[in-house]
């Protein structure tokens, strides 16, 4: 059994690709994996996926594009992960996958109404939630908190990777780091530990919504986090500093 009866995957483009490349056949498959493991365990899932193997922002300001235009390129890409998700999760399994969007592209995805997509994931099927919040200047971090709210999601389930939490310092810079087994959500505001964009923090905390934030390379996981272990870090309502 689950710990959470229905949960929000934050993923982000990078998980989508390896070796430079838009999609990795192994990395897509990894996240498939842990997908299924999730609804395996009888838990309701959606996912929001980033864009960033597709476009990212600093080739923005090499090119000297417009930031508006783009997080209207991000927000494409994360369409275009969407499908390729929901693509690779119906070779594998019979679970329904419904891919629904912010920005208007019916041909593909269902437009995002959160009553429906709430249905949708009370009926069993797995939500892929793509284009953002249809709006430019916010990241992915953003609309997965927002989602996750309006659909009533009982946790956070951040994906990050080479990095299994949030440590007092850079590990990749610092050896002696120290991960953290547990924050506030005040505490990473006020230590401006930038694991998510502040406002989503922001945002979680309003809402009392737990955050898991874990090294998604590790396989099996987001298993292990919905059967209860402490994995990464977690953020929440009534949670103490304490380091692992």
């Amino acid at each position: 059994m689950s710990r959470y009866k229905r949960v929000m995957i934050k993923l982000s483009g990078g998980a989508m690709g390896s070796d430079g490349g838009i999609f990795g056949k192994e990395a897509i498959e990894h996240i498939v994996t842990e997908v299924v493991s999730a609804i395996d365990l009888g838990c309701e899932v959606a996912i929001v996926v980033g864009g960033g193997n597709i476009f990212r922002g600093n080739i923005a300001d090499t090119w000297k594009i417009e930031r508006a235009e783009a997080d209207n390129m991000g927000m494409l890409g994360t369409v275009i992960n969407g499908v390729m998700l929901r693509a690779a999760i119906n070779a594998r399994t019979d679970t329904d996958v419904r891919v629904m969007s912010a920005i208007q592209i019916n041909q593909i995805a269902e437009p995002y109404i959160r009553l429906r997509a709430a249905r949708h994931l009370e009926k069993g099927s797995i939500v892929i939630l793509v284009g953002g919040i249809g709006q430019p200047y916010v990241t992915t971090d953003y609309p997965s908190v927002q989602r996750a709210a309006e659909i009533h999601c009982e946790a956070i389930l951040a994906a990050k990777h080479g990095v299994d939490g949030i440590y007092t310092a850079d590990p990749k810079k610092d050896k002696s780091a120290q991960r953290y087994r547990s924050l506030s959500y005040d505490d990473v505001i006020a230590k401006d530990l930038r694991v998510m964009d502040q406002s989503a923090m922001l945002l979680a905390r309003d809402h009392n919504l737990p955050i898991h934030l874990f090294n998604f390379d590790q396989a099996g996981s987001i298993a292990r986090i919905l059967k209860g272990e402490d994995v990464g870090t977690y953020v929440g309502p009534g949670a103490k500093l304490e380091l692992a």
